[in-house]
């Protein structure tokens, strides 16, 4: 029986792309092993988003080397579809599977074996390319993560037809494309079944896109959400990040009076100048973005409110990053995911000028993770006394077991084994010196789901 491992870089989708292809390994009578167990097999799961994506790749082939020196690299992802040939430089790789290739890989590489010709002859470099173009990537691929956490991500969509003017997404994964709803319920029940899994996060690249078969809108994401509302066994479901244009006061609406959707969402903004957001080639200006933030605590003022945004963007002025800064300063909002701006090949913003210098985008970075730490506490602080249910994670640090309320506030709790992947109603009594709520008392109580 061969051994096989796995790592993923990036984001929710990946994780949840990783776990299906190792379920596809261990069905076919492969071993799925830890990183360091010695493999024979590494797949590794690239990510696109950042320039680090070639030093995280590297950094892992050498780190495989070193653990196996005769196991067998591919490496997957959307950094083997935009620079196959850069990877298949790197030394000790043995094959890059590009988008439409990687569910495909025990097919393309039935004996996973590598050429000895080559390694006694000490050639580096001559990876098996398995990449087409991306517009053939257009089949959808059922995913989601299972084993590897409490929580499972679900992929509902794939692709992207925005072609935002700083991103390599589209270019790495293709058009937007979407399971049906039949079949995305499918997967949930499935999911249920296990009975180990408590919450499911909706993932995908585009998420609120969803509804896109063979090139034409078929469904909608307000129907997929009611769809998996109704579905047993699973306490929780939770949208991950949604664009602001596409979350609806419907669907704002329909969270706040379901049973299973939790009052949480991740929306990216990137900036809250409207010249840059128009540079940027944002489908929607940021008052937009206010109005969406306003109408979800208007209608769930416990909800939690994560924000996507950019600093460093090509031609932004000092002026336009206060005007960000400000806004999200004055927003309702409880955290932020900061990105700086880093060069990507093949997109529009390359040929925009003046360029901001690294030192600057750094400042401000600074500067707006700082305002998240605010943002965070302030949020936090506002829910010290209430109730919640928290779902209990396998994260166990200095004695503390870690999870997350429904609004997606972190506490910590003295562990107990019993609690691991429990659902329990607590109080949070207070919000410690390293941000985590302080939980007075964790309840004994029996769920049924």
């Amino acid at each position: 029986m061969k051994k096989v491992a796995f790592y993923t870089l990036g984001c929710k989708l990946n994780y949840s792309e990783t776990s299906t292809i190792a379920r596809q390994f261990t069905e076919r009578g492969y071993a799925k092993v830890a990183f360091e167990d010695t493999p024979d097999i590494f797949i590794i799961n690239t990510c696109s988003v950042t320039e680090n994506a070639d030093k995280k790749c590297r950094k892992l082939v050498k780190e495989a080397q070193r653990i196996a020196p005769n196991a067998y690299i591919a490496i997957i992802g959307c950094y083997a579809q935009l620079k196959p040939q850069e990877i298949a430089s790197i030394e000790g790789v043995d094959a890059v599977l590009g988008a439409s290739e990687k569910f495909q890989l025990l097919d393309l590489l039935p004996t996973f074996e590598k050429n000895k010709s080559q390694n006694e002859a000490g050639l580096a470099g001559k990876a098996q390319i398995l990449v087409q173009e991306v517009c053939h990537a257009q089949a959808f691929h059922t995913s989601y993560s299972y084993g590897d956490r409490t929580r499972t991500f679900l992929k509902v969509q794939d692709g992207c037809n925005y072609n935002c003017s700083f991103c390599t997404i589209p270019l790495a994964r293709g058009e937007s494309r979407s399971d049906t709803i039949a079949n995305i319920v499918k997967a949930a029940e499935e999911i249920a079944e296990t009975t180990e899994v408590k919450e499911i996060v909706l993932t995908g690249v585009n998420t609120g896109d969803f509804g896109i078969q063979k090139g034409r809108r078929e469904e909608r994401f307000i129907d997929l959400v009611h769809a998996l509302d109704g579905v047993e066994g699973i306490a929780r479901m939770r949208i991950s990040s949604i664009e602001p244009n596409l979350l609806s006061n419907e669907v704002i609406a329909f969270v706040a009076q379901s049973r299973r959707f939790v009052p949480h969402f991740h929306i990216p903004l990137q900036s809250g100048s409207n010249r840059l957001l128009k540079l940027m080639f944002r489908r929607y200006q940021r008052e937009l973005y206010a109005e969406r933030v306003a109408y979800i605590k208007t209608l769930m003022p416990h909800c939690c409110i994560g924000v996507d945004v950019i600093v460093g963007f090509p031609t932004e002025t000092e002026a336009d990053f206060l005007e960000t800064y400000n806004f999200l300063n004055e927003l309702d909002i409880s955290y932020l995911h900061v990105f700086t701006y880093s060069e990507r090949a093949n997109t529009k913003a390359l040929d925009l000028k003046p360029a901001v210098p690294l030192h600057i985008r750094n400042e401000r970075s600074k500067m707006l993770h700082i305002l998240s730490d605010k943002k965070r506490r302030f949020f936090y602080e506002q829910h010290v006394g209430k109730a919640f249910t928290v779902l209990f994670e396998n994260d166990v640090e200095n004695g503390f077991i870690h999870g997350f309320t429904e609004n997606y506030i972190r506490v910590q709790a003295k562990y107990d084994p019993m609690l691991v992947n429990e659902l329990k109603p607590v109080h949070l009594a207070s919000i410690n010196a390293n941000m985590l709520g302080e939980v007075e008392e964790v309840e004994s109580v029996n769920h049924t789901h």
